[in-house]
């Protein structure tokens, strides 16, 4: 190797200053900007995902359970080939894996959006009907006849060529491919990303590069909830229909934005990110530093010792692969056989549950508790959310390093944070909002609360004689500010206005509900909720943004803990099982049973156009408060029974550490005594063999 790649070297070992001046090829600059690029797509098209879950419900008509299946899929095209990728990769041409798998990732975010253009506009549900005798009215109330009662629930059970063209296969199908393959895409990313910037980059210099790297991958989800913010704003089928014949609003239940827009977008900015690679090489010039590790000590000594030497040395051969098959089960033994190790693998499975579930519903919880749109719960969890997070774990590195917290220290440190954020957590249950007064679901037609919702509860004598359909949700606000399911059942018989604007009149359930008032007209869309609702919910803000902020300060020391917990030697090995485990146990079920348990709250489904359940329209907002914070607490709880146990045995391995450490100490500082007695001898027999005149030198 010549010495523009190595750098030459002084008689004390140390790299002149061309050898500094490489310290950072510009391959390696190009790498760094490309891979930090990459982690930036990723991270946008990984949040984006998050931030379309209700659109998605209600698009493809499908339950909280099957978006968990949807989401969780990502991490199962991961983990698909996460173990060939991080083996075979690493010994291939890295920078076009890493290209490939970027190329892979943006031909599933395509995918995902695919549904959109195959699978037809977006019709509404709504239970206005055109009037026999007039085409410029509106008719919400069908005539009474046999014939009516049957058209009443014909949009919801009758086929269509639409029905047919959908059954073929499901929609949301393509969405889960999609999901598995930006995964399989993701793979390459961290690990090849990672090893090159550590292979090629100085010792000091490695871990601020990757810092840096993985600085700007916080910086995607904040892009990518605000790019499902805007996205949530515009219509799903913008450009092909007339904005003013839509009758609803972002706030609305039925409203689907254009989701399949923000899939382009990141799509195209992750296909961008894959061309940097293409022209990076295979290998760079290895830093000066890292020559000496490839030499044993006593190669090194060898060199002190003659300083005329060239510093060349071949790395050492690859262990032999039988060998280290042989190796393998005594050395996951050996981890696995580490109580502290499996406590802390516990407790961190069992708080990404937590977390993991609680991110991916928290947007939904905001628009159903608090009744925003999914524009603003997105802008939100962008703009407050994320940051904070991101401010905690780097203030927790701060604090780590100013105090220098030890093993013990940083477990307490933790532990003390996520206690702290945990108690602070509690008083969301206090935060809660009434449920919307919707009259024969969670209040009776004459205003009464505390009704227990049936089927059958939806109709009343007031709109008896319509003959409407139970299925349909088109939500009519009255004046006596109580929503009706829709207009047919308000017992409206005629209307006024268009689009928007409409106005539904002669309601007879509005009269049963406010007897004070003669109005009896309706308005499209529910009634807004509570102002005690309004004024509760900037104090949900600033907590969820304090606990946030407070719970992240502990990871940092958390994953240091994870490092010094174990021996040098098994640190890849026990990194590598803690990622298969967190993604296996937590990645993949915790959206599921979130959403699932979520779906338990359901008041009133919406249909399919082919039959079957849909979308839910409205939750019971007590019940998905309690269910979905009491889930996420519950699980915290849980954690901390596994804290108190892990403590007692991370006191017993520091212990046992300290009285390895003296008695290696007592026997090695008598190793240094023995071998400096050696040495004087040795150097008084080579003296004086020096000054032998006939002295005949040997090989």
């Amino acid at each position: 190797m010549d010495n523009t790649a190595t750098g030459s070297w002084t008689l004390d070992n140390k790299p002149t200053s061309s050898a500094v001046k490489n310290s950072c090829h510009p391959n390696l600059k190009m790498f760094l900007t490309a891979l930090s690029f990459a982690y930036f797509a990723k991270a946008l098209s990984g949040s984006y995902m998050k931030s379309t879950i209700t659109q998605l419900e209600r698009r493809f008509d499908i339950s909280s359970y099957l978006i968990g299946i949807i989401d969780g899929s990502f991490e199962v095209g991961n983990l698909l080939v996460i173990g060939f990728v991080s083996y075979f990769g690493a010994k291939l041409h890295r920078p076009k894996i890493i290209a490939v798998g970027c190329i892979l990732m943006s031909f599933g975010t395509f995918l995902i959006a695919m549904p959109h253009f195959i699978i037809g506009r977006y019709k509404i549900e709504t239970s206005i009907r055109s009037s026999v005798n007039s085409t410029n009215n509106l008719s919400p109330c069908p005539a009474s006849s046999p014939e009516s009662i049957r058209a009443g629930d014909r949009p919801s059970i009758l086929p269509s060529r639409d029905c047919e063209r959908e059954s073929s296969v499901s929609m949301w199908i393509y969405v889960f491919l999609g999901n598995v393959l930006r995964g399989i895409g993701e793979t390459p990313v961290q690990p090849l990303g990672i090893s090159y910037i550590d292979d090629y980059a100085q010792s000091e210099n490695a871990a601020l590069y990757i810092g840096c790297v993985q600085t700007i991958s916080i910086i995607g989800p904040v892009f990518g909830y605000l790019l499902g913010s805007l996205c949530a704003k515009i219509y799903v089928d913008i450009g092909y229909v007339d904005m003013e014949t839509v009758t609803i609003t972002p706030g609305d239940a039925r409203w689907v934005g254009a989701w399949w827009l923000g899939y382009l977008i990141a799509g195209s900015i992750t296909l961008m990110s894959a061309v940097p690679f293409w022209f990076l090489p295979k290998s760079l010039p290895m830093p000066v530093d890292k020559h000496d590790t490839s030499c044993t000590p006593e190669q090194t000594r060898f060199i002190k010792g003659s300083p005329n030497m060239e510093h060349k040395f071949r790395p050492e051969e690859p262990a032999n692969l039988h060998q280290m098959a042989k190796e393998f089960v005594p050395t996951l033994k050996s981890l696995l056989g580490n109580p502290v190790y499996i406590i802390y693998l516990c407790v961190t499975i069992i708080q990404f549950n937590s977390l993991i579930g609680m991110v991916t519903y928290k947007p939904k919880y905001i628009e159903q508790h608090y009744g925003q749109s999914a524009s603003k719960a997105n802008f939100l969890m962008g703009m407050i959310n994320i940051p904070a997070v991101a401010l905690g774990m780097f203030s927790g590195g701060v604090v780590m390093k100013k105090y220098k917290l030890g093993i013990m220290g940083a477990a307490k440190f933790a532990f003390g944070t996520s206690l702290l954020g945990y108690f602070l957590s509690l008083f969301f249950l206090a935060m809660g909002c009434e449920n919307s007064k919707v009259a024969g679901i969670t209040v009776s037609y004459t205003g009464v609360e505390g009704l227990s919702y049936q089927e059958r509860s939806l109709f009343s004598d007031c709109n008896s004689g319509c003959f409407c359909s139970s299925r349909e949700w088109d939500p009519v606000c009255g004046e006596n500010g109580i929503t009706y399911v829709s207009p047919c059942l308000a017992g409206c018989t005629s209307s006024s206005g268009s689009g928007r604007n409409t106005v539904f009149d002669k309601c007879r359930c509005v009269a049963l509900a406010d007897t004070q008032s003669g109005n009896l007209t309706v308005t499209l869309g529910q009634c807004p909720r509570r102002e005690s609702c309004d004024r509760i919910f900037p104090y949900f803000l600033a907590l969820s943004v304090l606990s946030s902020f407070i719970i992240s300060l502990g990871g940092t020391p958390g994953f240091v803990l994870l490092i010094r917990c174990i021996k040098p030697e098994l640190k890849s090995l026990a990194l590598g099982i803690h990622t298969l485990a967190t993604r296996t146990l937590a990645g993949i079920p915790a959206p599921i049973y979130f959403g699932a348990i979520i779906d338990t709250t359901c008041l009133k489904w919406g249909y399919k156009m082919c039959g079957g359940r849909g979308a839910c329209r409205i939750y019971n907002t007590s019940a998905y408060r309690i269910v979905y914070l009491g889930l996420t607490l519950g699980l915290r709880t849980v954690s901390f029974f596994f804290c108190i146990l892990g403590f007692g045995l991370l006191k017993k391995h520091i212990k046992r550490e300290e009285k390895n450490a003296l008695t290696n100490g007592s026997a090695e500082l008598e190793s240094l005594r023995k071998e400096e007695n050696s040495s004087i001898h040795c150097e008084q027999f080579i003296l004086a063999s020096d000054c032998s005149p006939d002295r005949e030198t040997r090989l």
